[in-house]
């Protein structure tokens, strides 16, 4: 069971944890087989988990039946580095933490839904990604797995738009403008992919979607300044070196720059 928010239900957990205890008891079946992604409110109203919501629905019915773990299964052999669409030679990630499947997820890569890990990693359910395709092979293998670091890894957002937000008088980007932007774009349901702000101006990265943007940069510019640049692309790299770095810029014009220890984004234009 779910809240009413359109593509993307929040879980009520605990209506849901009762419901399912009474349909998954077990004990006149070893094996159920169920649809993943779909939810209802308590209305009785379909609702739907997002993007790769199946893998999210196998972590909820892990979380509450406390398995020992939950396989699933792609059309790639593991959690790679990098996306093959991007990079001939990918590697394979043998295993990885909760934390770093989290903020792979959050990133962008493709293979795990951002909200499946937590689920798991409350009660140190191990998932396994593998293959459809070579269904033998090892996989990637993610839970409470220690290591220093990781090789790095890449992800690629297409097609994105960077926006700048400067207040019309040159007051601080202080609380109460960030919290009119944040509304504005919690209202709209635009996600930001990436935010940087200095004293007297916010930069936004978000995906472009044609049908939002504009009216999001119409509400903002009722009290900022509002310019925005389209074409780009983000890059992250999670714990990046300098010959990663300088890989992904090869033709590519920086325009924002964000990184913590592990971790670096950059807006990017191709030049062509």
């Amino acid at each position: 069971k779910t809240d009413g928010t359109f593509r993307e239900g929040k879980v009520d957990w605990d209506i849901s944890d009762r419901l399912i205890k009474q349909q998954f008891n077990f004990q006149n079946c070893r094996i159920y087989v169920t649809q993943g992604f779909i939810g209802s409110t308590v209305n009785k109203l379909t609702t739907t988990l997002g993007r790769e919501g199946s893998d999210y629905t196998a972590a909820i019915l892990a979380h509450v039946l406390s398995a020992d773990s939950v396989t699933v299964w792609k059309d790639v052999p593991g959690v790679l580095n990098a996306d093959p669409k991007w990079f001939d030679d990918t590697i394979r990630l043998e295993k990885i933490s909760y934390l770093d499947a989290i903020e792979l997820a959050y990133y962008g890569t493709s293979v795990i839904h951002p909200k499946t890990i937590q689920p798991l990693k409350n009660k140190a359910i191990r998932l396994y990604v593998k293959s459809f395709l070579q269904p033998d092979d090892p996989g990637t293998v993610i839970g409470e797995n220690d290591y220093e670091k990781l090789i790095p890894s890449f992800i690629f957002k297409m097609d994105q738009v960077l926006i700048h937000i400067h207040p019309v008088d040159f007051s601080f980007i202080a609380e109460d403008n960030l919290e009119k932007i944040f509304r504005c774009f919690a209202g709209y349901g635009l996600r930001i992919n990436l935010m940087q702000n200095s004293a007297v101006s916010f930069d936004v990265c978000v995906n472009h979607d044609p049908s939002r943007i504009p009216l999001v940069l119409k509400d903002l510019e009722k009290d900022f300044r509002v310019t925005s640049t389209t074409g780009l692309e983000l890059i992250t790299i999670r714990y990046y070196d300098d010959a990663t770095i300088a890989r992904v810029l090869v033709n590519k014009d920086l325009l924002l720059t964000q990184r913590t220890k592990n971790t670096i984004q950059m807006v990017v234009r191709d030049l062509g």
